[in-house]
């Protein structure tokens, strides 16, 4: 199935949760604004990242959606990327899907829940939240469970939009997800 003809409705569980993480983060951002400086120009975290075959779709999904002109900018950024380098989509200090970015982009320098060697621990940018001593728990997203639900999301779309040819990889770059058909 080509990501242009049949992925839309399949992406549908993908973007719930991405509604639902962009409110909490929105929330977030809106009660600690002032204690925030990730902001755009701050780009020093913009790695070029794999992602999940869902989240790669949704990304090349919103490439296709914009002006043919800019959509082939990004896809000429993305032939040149290299691995190790910075994210293709940054430009200038500037994400170019910035409103439909990865999860990963989008939760970076919020606090973050998860468990370390068995011990539970928040980490955030220490660029963040100084002065701050304490953070109520609704500030705080749990990734572990974040990252469950988007594997969850994943095997399902992966079970419905490739049941007759599997991926060839589990995890897709950014410039792969923006330059081929998978």
């Amino acid at each position: 199935m080509s990501r242009e003809t049949g992925h839309n409705g399949l992406l549908h569980n993908y973007r719930e949760l991405r509604e639902r993480v962009d409110r909490i983060c929105r929330e977030i951002e809106t009660e600690f604004g002032a204690h925030l400086s990730c902001r755009e120009g701050c780009d020093s975290c913009c790695r070029h990242l794999s992602l999940f075959p869902v989240e790669a779709t949704a990304l090349a999904a919103a490439v296709d959606e914009l002006p043919p002109a800019r959509a082939e900018h990004i896809r000429a950024r993305a032939r040149r990327a290299t691995p190790d380098g910075p994210c293709p989509l940054l430009d200038g200090g500037s994400c170019l899907l910035y409103a439909a970015r990865p999860l990963i982009c989008l939760t970076h320098g919020l606090p973050l829940l998860a468990e370390l060697d068995g011990a539970k621990s928040v980490d955030f940018c220490p660029l963040n939240f100084k002065g701050i001593t304490s953070l109520p728990g609704n500030a705080v997203i749990d990734l572990d469970r974040l990252n469950t639900a988007l594997a969850a999301i994943n095997a399902l779309f992966v079970a419905e939009a490739h049941a007759d040819t599997p991926p060839e990889q589990d995890r897709i770059t950014i410039a792969e997800a923006l330059t081929k058909k998978f």
